[in-house]
């Protein structure tokens, strides 16, 4: 495709849909096919997508294709009437859970499971304030966007919000042996300003892989403690699993239980069912009733027959083709290249992540661990020439985000460090 026509593409996007739709890569890519782990442009150009977590088994799955095509041939409609698709699914997802949490309800995006979930913590506990941490991402509705400063900075937030520092034992604040306490500390300070205020603290929410932060290696003892103090005060903590979710860390099926808790509320959505429209909450049937007593939930397409079984079919794809396996397997050959790359590469700070997520931390030296913000830029663009699609995470963006398909194969995961070592070795030499 011509850069002009790269230009009228770009010109009537922005004429239709407003500034606001941001796009990727300096000359915006123009995909028109997907297959598995790979992307296909106008030009008929392959890139290896390293980067989208939506079709969390591989673009256009052919199971997820005939189950969306079967369904919406026979019926699709709202979810007040009997339907059985939407119990069988509730049966499987809820089997991947602690007994302890038994109930599911039902959204179309991440953004609603995670509003779901802080309306739930809110009638339980009688309280308002919400804590999230500094460059988190919850969802795009308003107040998502409040607990949500990795998007974009917001001109004011509630006084019903208090965002807290991120743990980060790489690059924090705290980094000796009690960095737990101090992190821990901070959580507190931020429940005592909303009790100050006269709201009191409802919940906590993190995304249990810290995702938008890049990943960072955090105290042992950090969530553990944030737990019982959470508790002590009442108040619950919501485990955000739209990316790190359904097997995609390898060694766990969920983020919360690489991190050894049990939270009160849980949240997925995006990979659920492939891109198709679908969310959640898990939680205790105790907490669903509670909620049920003092307010009301409905919502028109969460759940719905074909969402059901877009859902059920990408259950199907994980178990089936063991992807979660899959995804350590593979993962480990990431990690063992990335690990190589780190010893050739000085400007490779750290590798962190597992399975089939990584993140990357870009320094200008070892020794200050200064974030290289301009080098992480050039290295995602020279990347997208190379065929291979990544995006940057963390409060300066110099951490190299990489969050492939579950059905990378060993192949890809080669090309992948293939093309990543020459993209360094062009820009460090």
């Amino acid at each position: 495709m011509t850069d002009k026509r790269h230009e009228e593409l770009t010109a009537r996007r922005q004429s239709l849909l407003g500034k606001a739709y941001r796009l990727f890569y300096q000359q915006p890519l123009h995909i028109v096919r997907g297959e598995g782990a790979w992307l296909f442009d106008a030009d008929g150009k392959r890139y290896l997508d390293a980067y989208n977590n939506v079709p969390h088994v591989g673009h256009c799955h052919p199971k997820v294709v005939e189950a969306i095509s079967r369904q919406a041939g026979v019926l699709n409609t709202h979810t007040r009437y009997l339907h059985e698709n939407v119990l069988d699914y509730a049966e499987r997802l809820l089997a991947r859970f602690p007994p302890e949490l038994n109930t599911a309800m039902f959204a179309c995006t991440g953004t609603e499971a995670n509003e779901l979930a802080v309306r739930v913590a809110r009638a339980v506990t009688g309280a308002r304030g919400i804590i999230a941490v500094d460059y988190a991402y919850h969802g795009n509705s308003t107040l998502m966007a409040q607990i949500s400063p990795s998007d974009r900075p917001v001109e004011s937030i509630d006084d019903r919000v208090e965002i807290v520092t991120c743990p980060d034992l790489y690059r924090g604040e705290f980094r000796g042996d009690d960095a737990g306490q101090f992190y821990a500390d901070a959580l507190s300070r931020g429940m005592e300003a909303l009790a100050a205020r006269g709201h009191g603290t409802a919940a906590f929410i993190i995304d249990t892989n810290l995702s938008s932060n890049g990943q960072p290696r955090i105290p042992a003892d950090w969530l553990p403690r944030v737990m019982d103090r959470l508790h002590a005060a009442g108040a619950l903590f919501i485990a955000d699993e739209v990316q790190p979710g359904f097997g995609r860390l390898g060694t766990h099926f969920w983020g919360f239980e690489k991190l050894g808790v049990m939270p009160d509320l849980v949240t997925m959505g995006k990979p659920m069912a492939n891109g198709y429209p679908m969310s959640a909450v898990v939680t205790s049937a105790e907490l669903a009733e509670t909620f049920d007593q003092r307010s009301r939930y409905f919502n028109t397409f969460g759940g719905n027959p074909v969402a059901s079984a877009a859902a059920a079919a990408v259950l199907d794809a994980l178990e089936e083709e063991h992807l979660q396996q899959n995804a350590l397997e593979v993962g480990g050959r990431l990690e063992s290249g990335f690990q190589a790359l780190a010893e050739r590469f000085e400007c490779l700070g750290e590798v962190r992540g597992s399975g089939l997520f990584w993140g990357l931390d870009l320094v200008r030296d070892r020794a200050s661990r200064e974030p290289e913000v301009e080098l992480a830029r050039t290295v995602i663009e020279g990347l997208r020439e190379e065929g291979v699609l990544i995006g940057s995470a963390g409060k300066h963006g110099n951490i190299l985000k990489i969050r492939t398909p579950m059905c990378l194969s060993m192949e890809q995961a080669d090309f992948l460090l293939d093309r990543l070592q020459r993209v360094l070795a062009r820009q460090v030499s």
